[in-house]
């Protein structure tokens, strides 16, 4: 039991003497360009591969660690303006997907102005779509053909009547004709027969 013990102690102490033997060497020319280059996960990926764990604590050098903690920080600062970006680049398209959604809108809009207006026609300053208007159209027609039909059965008949009402005062005439010249031919015969009875009462007195 107390060989596992001392045994326990003895590595930490034996990796502590190595780590105190070694020369420091400048952390510039100790530094991997990994730490330059390759994204935070390769970083990350190198550091745990160079490094070791001496009883579940990993020892990772300063540069190291200041390093890997600036790349990181510039990571998240450069994530936060590309998210920044991102928003405004999302904000404009929402603005331009608006402007988009009121004219695509005001182009409906126009659309069925002019549907409305290809369907429809104006009578009289009303606006009628066309199957009203021809309706109205055809009533108009069908009421003028037969007010025609009408005015030329009137004045069809109003010509017979009117022929008619010629022949009878021509017969009318003829006949007033007539009368007055037998009326003076009688006239005209009592006349000489008066003059007649006349001179014969003057011959006789």
């Amino acid at each position: 039991m107390q060989i596992m013990k001392t045994r326990r102690y003895i590595f930490p102490v034996i990796a502590v003497m190595i780590l105190l033997s070694v020369r420091p060497v400048p952390a510039q020319s100790r530094m991997s360009a990994v730490m330059d280059t390759a994204t935070l996960q390769e970083q990350f990926d190198y550091i745990q591969k160079k490094t070791k764990i001496y009883d579940r604590f990993r020892a990772i050098r300063e540069d190291y660690f200041q390093k890997i903690k600036g790349n990181a920080l510039d990571s998240l600062e450069a994530a936060h303006q590309r998210i920044g970006e991102l928003e405004s680049t999302i904000l404009r398209m929402q603005q331009t997907i608006d402007t988009l959604r009121r004219g695509t809108a005001s182009l409906q809009e126009q659309l069925e102005e002019v549907t409305r207006t290809k369907n429809s026609l104006l009578f009289l300053g009303i606006r009628m779509n066309k199957t009203a208007y021809n309706a109205l159209m055809w009533s108009i027609v069908t009421i003028l053909a037969a007010l025609v039909v009408i005015l030329f059965l009137m004045y069809k008949r109003s010509h017979v009547v009117t022929a008619r009402t010629r022949k009878e005062l021509e017969e009318l005439k003829e006949e007033f004709e007539q009368y007055r010249k037998n009326t003076r031919e009688r006239i005209e015969k009592m006349t000489i027969s008066h003059h007649r009875e006349i001179q014969k009462l003057k011959g006789k007195q």
